[in-house]
């Protein structure tokens, strides 16, 4: 899902619904204008099923949006107050956009740094493997082989490099590739754990100023955060209020993958606990940018010393075994 395109979408069908058009011709006027894709297909597909008189509900459960979207349409249909809950969407996919697309921004170094990194290995370890083969010939007429000698160390050390960028690029292709892991990856890597609890704190926020119980929120949480590290907690901090124990003051500060800080502030809101989640929220996400900054500075020292690192380790088995030749020479 395009979270900018997503949140201009809803900001658009707000302000539509506000001017008094009717649902189905706001979706279709907004359909026209948007480009050809996913969102586009299922927007177009909502339209025509509320142009044949199905109920909003039905209509939203036969279609390929977040979970957390249909619930909150939803309420706002159910509210009567679309326009409201469709404005909070916006603003809450506008806000994840902007860390996502740093976050996903951030990546794009590495790749391109890992990239470089393996065609530069590869060339250099043809090359020092074809420079190998002309001193070994050299050094057949030299005896006895001293201790730099060309053999099978000297090739397993030249290429070691590239074979281990590509072992490194198809595990972060698997990583990326795989929902299971990227969900398990997004709660544990610095700055992606930050943009998750970011995003989860607003969307609690949302639901619980909009009606829905403490109870039904976590649920719904653990909905959206299934198959992640973070379902178990969730339905803990869900059977916990289930069962009468309701305050977050009550939850056990131990609460893995979530930090003993995020929980600390949804504490401080006392009574107002949707308040809580929004300042965890907000604590969050500066957080999450603070995180990708400090990435990005370190960025280019860290490709830089991993590329000298990697030459270096190439070069000097050719270094040795040119050393090694000089004194066979001389003697």
């Amino acid at each position: 899902m395009n979270y900018d395109e997503f949140a201009f979408f809803n900001q658009q069908l707000s302000s539509m619904l506000r001017d008094g058009i009717p649902l189905e011709g706001a979706l279709k006027q907004l359909c026209i204008g948007m480009r050809r894709g996913a969102l586009r297909e299922e927007i177009t597909a909502l339209e025509g099923d509320l142009a044949r008189g199905t109920p909003l509900k039905e209509a939203l459960s036969r279609r390929k949006l977040p979970d957390f979207y249909r619930r909150m349409m939803e309420m706002g249909a159910h509210g009567n107050d679309l326009p409201g809950i469709l404005t909070l969407l916006a603003d809450h996919y506008n806000r994840a956009n902007g860390a996502w697309t740093r976050l996903k921004g951030l990546l794009v170094y590495p790749v391109i740094v890992l990239v470089v990194a393996f065609g530069l290995s590869f060339v250099l370890a043809s090359a020092l493997t074809r420079f190998r083969e002309v001193i070994a010939e050299t050094s057949t007429v030299f005896s006895p082989p001293g201790p730099g000698a060309v053999g099978g160390a000297f090739m397993m050390q030249i290429w070691i490099p590239p074979v281990a960028f590509v072992i490194l690029g198809l595990g972060l292709f698997s990583v990326a590739a795989v929902p299971g892991w990227r969900a398990r990856a997004r709660w544990r890597l610095p700055g992606f754990k930050e943009a998750s609890l970011a995003e989860l704190g607003s969307a609690m926020a949302i639901v619980l100023r909009n009606g829905m119980t403490l109870a039904e929120a976590l649920a719904l949480a653990e909905t959206l955060e299934a198959h992640t590290p973070a379902d178990k907690i969730l339905s803990h901090w869900r059977e916990m209020v289930e069962t009468g124990r309701g305050k977050p003051s009550e939850w056990p500060a131990t609460s893995r993958p979530i930090p003993p800080l995020f929980l600390w502030l949804v504490q401080q809101g006392g009574e107002d606990v949707a308040g809580g989640f929004q300042k965890a929220a907000d604590i969050y996400y500066a957080r999450a940018s603070y995180r990708i900054e400090l990435a990005l500075y370190g960025a280019l020292p860290v490709s830089v010393l991993l590329l000298s690192q990697m030459v270096g380790f190439q070069v000097v088995p050719v270094v040795s075994a040119m050393v090694d030749l000089m004194n066979r020479i001389g003697t």
